[in-house]
C-alpha cells in the first residue's frame, strides 16, 4: 500500500476513534443510573442488570460478523453499518418498555461490535507493525476514556436530574451523525483494493475461511481466554456492579461510588497506551502481560485485605492501569495469524474474550448479585472481588502456554 492511501487510514482511524468513545460511553453509562433505569422500564434491580447484561450476548456474536464484513467489504461499509446500528440501539431505550429496553441493548451490542475491530483493521493499514501494538493501546486509550465520561459525567449529571431520556436521544443523535462521518472519511471500496500480494490472498477466500484459519490456530483460543479473563474484571465488576456493591457493602454513598469505579477506566486511559508503548519497546508481549496481571491482583488484594493503606479510588485507579494488559492479546492474535485475516483475527478474539464474559455475568450475578444487601457487607465484598482475582490468577497460568511473537522473538507467523 503506498504512502499517501497510509494517511488516509490514519486520519480514518482518527474519526473511528470518536465510534469507540461512544462505544464506551453508551456501555458503561447504565452502571449510574439504575435506579431510573429500573423506574422507566417498570422492572427490578436484578433483573435490570440481567438486561444490560444482554448487550454482551449480541457483542460477543457479532464480533465474528464485524470480521466477515471488515475483510470482504472494508472498513467504509462495515464502520457505517455498525454506527448507524448503535444509534438505533440508544434511540430504542426511549421506549419505556422492557422489550425496548433488550431490544435496544441487544442493538447496542450489536454495533459496538464494529468498533474495536474496526479501529484495528483501520490502524493496521495505516500503521506499522512495530507501532500496532501502541496504536491499539491509544486506541482503548480513546475507549477507556468514553467509559470514564460514561461514569465521571453521566453519573453527576443523573444525580443533578438530568432526565435519562435527554441522554439517551442526543446519545442517538451524535452516533448517526458520526456514522455519517465515517463513510465519507474512510477510503473508497475502489482505494481499498489497491492491496498489496499478500492482500490479495483474501480475495480468493469464502466468507468462512478466515475464521477457519483463526480458529484452527490454538494461539487464537489463547489469546481469547486471557483477554476476556482479564476484561472480565472491569467490564461485569466495574462497569455493572461496582456502585451498587461499593454503596451496599462498602457504604459508600452514591457519587463516591461511582467515583471509584469509574476510576478504572480512567486507569485503563494510562494503562493500555503505556503497556502497549513498553511491549513495543523491549519487544515482548508476555513478560508485560503477566506484569499487568499481577498489578491487577496486588491492587485487588489491598482494597479487601488493607483498605486503609490508601483509598478505594486510588485502588481502583492502579487496577484499571494494570488491566491494560488484556489488550496485549489483541497485538499476539494479529501476530500469530496471516495478515489478510486481520480483520477476522479481530472479530475472533472480540467473540472469545466477550464469550468469557457473557458466561462470567450470570455467574456472578447468581453467586454476588443476588445476596447485595443481605449479606455481611464487607465479607460479601471480599468473597466477590476474590472471584476475580481466581480468574486473573487463571489467565496468568494460560499465558504460560502462549507463545512470544514480539518483533525480539519473530517479524513473521509461521503460518502465514
Amino acid at each position: 500500500m503506498n504512502s499517501s492511501l497510509k494517511k488516509f487510514y490514519v486520519i480514518a482511524w482518527a474519526f473511528g476513534l470518536i465510534f469507540y468513545f461512544l462505544d464506551y460511553v453508551i456501555r458503561s453509562a447504565p452502571a449510574v443510573m439504575i435506579p431510573e433505569l429500573v423506574t422507566n422500564f417498570n422492572t427490578t434491580e436484578l433483573k435490570l442488570i440481567s438486561m444490560v447484561g444482554t448487550y454482551y450476548y449480541t457483542y460477543s456474536t457479532c464480533s465474528l460478523i464485524a470480521g466477515i464484513a471488515l475483510d470482504k467489504f472494508g472498513g467504509k461499509k462495515s464502520l457505517f453499518a455498525g454506527t448507524l446500528i448503535l444509534g438505533i440501539g440508544c434511540l430504542l431505550f426511549l421506549i419505556s418498555t422492557q422489550a425496548g429496553g433488550i431490544a435496544g441493548r441487544l442493538l447496542q451490542g450489536a454495533g459496538c461490535a464494529f468498533a474495536f475491530p474496526g479501529c484495528v483493521y483501520l490502524a493496521s493499514k495505516g500503521f506499522s507493525s512495530k507501532s500496532l501494538a501502541t496504536a491499539i493501546g491509544v486506541t482503548q486509550c480513546i475507549g477507556m476514556l468514553g467509559g470514564t465520561a460514561g461514569q465521571f459525567v453521566v453519573g453527576p449529571w443523573v444525580e443533578q436530574g438530568v432526565n435519562i431520556h435527554t441522554f439517551w436521544l442526543w446519545s442517538g443523535i451524535i452516533t448517526i451523525i458520526t456514522a455519517c462521518c465515517l463513510f465519507f472519511v474512510i477510503p473508497s471500496e475502489q482505494k481499498e483494493k489497491e492491496k498489496d500480494s499478500k492482500d490479495n490472498k483474501s480475495a480468493s477466500l469464502s466468507y468462512l475461511d478466515p475464521y477457519k484459519i483463526v480458529f484452527k490456530n490454538p494461539q487464537s483460543w489463547l489469546c481469547g481466554i486471557i483477554s476476556g479473563l482479564l476484561f472480565a474484571p472491569t467490564t461485569i465488576f466495574a462497569m455493572t456492579w461496582a456502585v451498587s456493591f461499593f454503596e451496599k457493602d462498602k457504604g459508600f454513598v452514591f457519587h463516591d461510588a461511582a467515583i471509584t469505579s469509574a476510576m478504572v477506566a480512567f486507569g485503563w486511559v494510562f494503562g493500555c497506551p503505556l503497556l502497549g508503548f513498553i511491549t513495543d519497546k523491549i519487544g515482548r508481549r508476555k513478560p508485560v502481560l503477566a506484569a499487568g496481571a499481577l498489578l491487577m491482583i496486588l491492587s485487588l488484594l489491598q482494597l479487601i485485605y488493607l483498605p486503609d493503606l490508601y483509598p478505594a479510588k486510588i485502588s481502583m485507579f492502579i487496577f484499571g492501569v494494570g488491566s491494560g494488559a488484556a489488550m496485549i492479546p489483541y497485538s499476539v492474535i494479529k501476530e500469530a495469524n496471516p495478515d489478510y485475516v486481520k480483520g477476522s483475527a479481530t472479530g475472533a478474539i472480540n467473540f472469545i474474550t466477550f464469550g468469557v464474559t457473557t458466561l462470567l455475568s450470570p455467574v456472578f450475578s447468581r453467586w454476588f448479585g443476588k445476596s447485595l444487601g443481605t449479606a455481611a457487607g464487607e465479607i460479601h465484598f471480599q468473597h466477590s472481588v476474590l472471584f476475580w482475582v481466581a480468574g486473573i490468577i487463571l489467565a496468568i497460568l494460560i499465558s504460560l502456554m502462549l507463545k512470544e511473537t514480539g518483533s525480539k522473538v519473530q517479524t513473521q507467523p509461521s503460518n502465514a
